[in-house]
C-alpha cells in the first residue's frame, strides 16, 4: 500500500502519518493524531485528540474517534485514546479518550471487531480479539478481557469487568462483573451458564471444558456463601489454569459483584 490520501480529506500536517496508508474522501485528522502503517480510513471518518491508531486497522464512515469524553468531570486534560492493531472499526462508532478520573487513557487491543454504531466511553480498557454488535454500548471504566462477545444492544455499567470469552447476550444491561468463559443475558443479565460454544469454537478440549462445568456448578452451588465456594473451587482445581483464572478474576476487588444466576 503506498500512501493515498483524497484530496477532500482534512489532515493536519501535524499529524503523524505513515508512507503505506489511505485515507478517503472527507475525512478530517488532528494535529496529535498517530496513524500506523497499513491503516485505512475508508470515508468521513473524524479523529482527533491524542489518538494512536495501530497498523492495518480500517475505519468506516462516520466513525468518531478521540472527541472528549462525554462525563461533566472532564476539564480538557490531554488524555489518549489508543487503538492497537487489525482492528475493524464500522460506520458510526465512537470511541472516547480517558479522564483524570481514570488512567488518562482508553485502551483498545488488538483484532476487535466494532459494529456498527458501537461505543466505548472514558477510560475502558479492552482485551484483543474483542467482538461487539451493533449498538453495544460501554460506559466508563469498563475492562473488557479477550475474546469476549458482547450482543448487540448490549450495555455495560460503568465500572463493570467483563472477563475473557465470555459472552453477553443481545439487549442485556450489565450491572454486574461477567467471570471469565460465562455467558450473561437477559434485561438485566444474570449467569445463564458457560460460554460452551465458544469455548469449543476456540478449540479447548472437552476435558478443559467439562472441569469449567463441574467447577462452576460448585461455585454458583448452594452450599455456603459465595466466598466459601470460591476457596473451595481453588482448593479442588488448584492445577487448572483456566479454573484459577476464573478465581483470581472472582477474588480481585471491583466495585460491584458477580453477576449470578437467576435464583430458582
Amino acid at each position: 500500500m503506498s500512501q493515498t490520501i483524497h484530496p477532500t480529506a482534512i489532515v493536519s500536517p501535524k499529524a503523524e502519518i505513515p508512507e503505506e496508508i489511505m485515507i478517503g474522501p472527507y475525512c478530517v485528522i488532528g494535529p496529535d493524531v498517530r496513524l500506523g502503517k497499513g491503516v485505512r480510513l475508508v470515508s468521513h471518518v473524524y479523529i482527533e485528540g491524542a489518538t494512536t491508531i495501530g497498523e492495518n486497522t480500517i475505519v468506516y464512515p462516520f466513525a468518531s474517534l478521540g472527541t472528549p469524553p462525554q462525563d461533566l468531570k472532564y476539564a480538557g486534560e490531554k488524555s489518549e485514546l489508543i487503538i492497537g492493531k487489525n482492528n475493524t472499526i464500522r460506520e458510526h462508532v465512537t470511541m472516547n479518550p480517558g479522564t483524570q478520573q481514570g488512567a488518562m487513557k482508553t485502551i483498545i487491543g488488538d483484532n476487535g471487531l466494532f459494529m456498527m454504531a458501537t461505543h466505548v466511553a472514558h477510560d475502558c480498557v479492552i482485551g484483543n480479539n474483542v467482538i461487539m454488535a451493533n449498538n453495544a454500548t460501554l460506559g466508563g471504566h469498563v475492562h473488557i478481557g479477550d475474546f469476549a462477545v458482547l450482543g448487540g444492544l448490549s450495555a455495560v455499567h460503568q465500572f463493570v469487568r467483563i472477563g475473557s470469552h465470555a459472552i453477553v447476550g443481545g439487549m442485556s444491561g450489565v450491572e454486574n462483573d461477567v467471570i471469565p468463559f460465562g455467558r450473561v443475558k437477559g434485561e438485566r443479565a444474570f449467569l445463564a451458564g458457560l460460554n460452551l460454544i465458544g469455548l469449543e469454537r476456540r478449540g479447548f478440549t472437552k476435558d478443559k471444558i467439562k472441569n469449567l462445568q463441574r467447577a462452576f456448578n460448585q461455585m454458583f452451588g448452594d452450599e455456603g456463601t459465595l466466598d466459601q465456594r470460591i476457596e473451595m473451587v481453588a482448593a479442588d482445581f488448584a492445577e487448572d489454569d483456566l479454573i484459577m483464572s476464573v478465581i483470581t478474576f472472582a477474588r480481585e476487588k471491583s466495585k460491584f459483584p458477580l453477576c449470578q444466576p437467576q435464583k430458582k
